[in-house]
């Protein structure tokens, strides 16, 4: 059965640590989960998911899934779990997101949304039902509810009517949940989303109605959508203080390094965002001393490696310099290495934070983790 179990907290801010019990196995909070939008990690097999990134968790997408490989597939497949030979726990966003990033190409009513694929432009229509039925397909342990993710900025009438339809169609979304079951024999669970754009009166509203459906975890959606970084901690601190303690928070799309333990200090357990992914694959690559662009010419000769400290054994077994060759003949080994290093970071990065926590001196790591991890090398 779930379970969210809170082992230690930190004394100079909301940072904590826990353990969520699922089906496919032990979560531990803080945790970062690879973003697999159709049913891949980009670049990553899954065997390296597992034993050299170490994850425990993976996301994956249900407008992506939907369209392809479809829910007749994945039916007849098991599930996603079986589709992709992933045993371990595994959350699926309902799709309002990308729904939402079809701004051209969709419209919303009461019932659902209309939106043209993005791949063959034929029509489609989501409602909380059929987001439910979806997700109970492809059999995720972790679901979330059907909402509309309003951009930034929007007006306050905008963000209002969004919010309310969110609250109306989360309504939906549980009694379409609790009058159907898991499909593959181990439990999944429903979490809603906060939304209300960047108005502290709209948060507050949704984070009251989110808590008093009483769900076995709550995320925040909305955030890391172009709105500067001190207005995304000031919203995650007002919803922190108000979702309940004993049940873990996730924070959708969110984000960079320093974004992930500024968040984790405001009381955030749940992480999940395409950054080190996408980056990697344009040369981006997160460290604990700072930011490499390894295309720039400074590391042609550099054959020290990629990251001496870093976890993951690519990114000591080759340099700079090789990686930076791979990058400018476009070969796509560079890519796979770099994307390795990246996920290997942010895993390794939650878990310092959840030692630092337990330790004791979580916040003075942080502060000192943040100003060095943005220094551009």
């Amino acid at each position: 059965m779930f379970q969210f179990i809170i082992e230690h907290k930190d004394t100079q801010s909301e940072a904590r640590t826990g353990r969520i019990e699922t089906g496919h196995g032990v979560i531990k909070t803080p945790i970062f989960m690879p973003v697999g939008t159709v049913g891949s990690v980009k670049a990553v097999h899954q065997s390296e998911l597992s034993d050299i990134i170490k994850a425990q968790i993976i996301l994956g997408n249900t407008y992506h899934l939907y369209l392809r490989p479809g829910t007749e597939v994945l039916a007849k497949a098991g599930g996603l779990h079986h589709f992709i030979n992933w045993s371990k726990p595994m959350l699926t966003d309902s799709g309002g997101y990308q729904v939402y990033s079809l701004s051209q190409q969709r419209k919303i009513s009461e019932e659902g949304v209309t939106f043209a694929s993005h791949i063959d432009g034929s029509k489609h229509f989501f409602t909380p039902e059929n987001v439910m039925d979806i997700q109970r397909t492809i059999g995720a342990d972790i679901i979330m509810a059907f909402d509309e993710c309003p951009p930034y900025p929007s007006d306050y009438q905008y963000a209002q009517n969004s919010m309310e339809l969110t609250h109306r169609w989360l309504k939906r979304c549980i009694n379409r949940f609790e009058q159907t079951e898991p499909r593959y024999g181990h439990e999944q669970v429903l979490f809603p989303i906060v939304q209300g754009s960047t108005y502290y009166d709209l948060r507050t509203a949704s984070a009251e109605t989110v808590a008093s459906f009483d769900l076995k975890g709550n995320a925040i959606g909305g955030l890391s959508v172009g709105e500067p970084a001190e207005k995304m901690y000031e919203i995650t601190e007002l919803v922190c203080k108000i979702l309940p303690k004993n049940k873990p928070r996730y924070l959708m799309g969110v984000g960079t390094p320093m974004n992930i333990l500024e968040c984790i200090a405001l009381g955030i357990d749940m992480f999940d965002c395409v950054l080190p992914t996408r980056n990697a694959r344009h040369g981006l690559l997160y460290t604990a001393q700072g930011i490499i662009n390894i295309k720039n010419n400074k590391w042609k000769d550099d054959f020290d490696s990629i990251d001496a400290e870093a976890p993951a054994p690519t990114s000591r077994q080759h340099s700079k310099a090789y990686l930076h060759h791979l990058f400018r003949c476009s070969e796509i080994l560079g890519m796979q290495i770099a994307t390795l290093h990246n996920l290997s970071f942010f895993l390794w990065l939650v878990g310092e934070a959840r030692q630092h926590i337990q330790a004791g001196d979580f916040f003075t790591w942080k502060n000192k983790m943040v100003e060095e991890m943005q220094r551009r090398l």
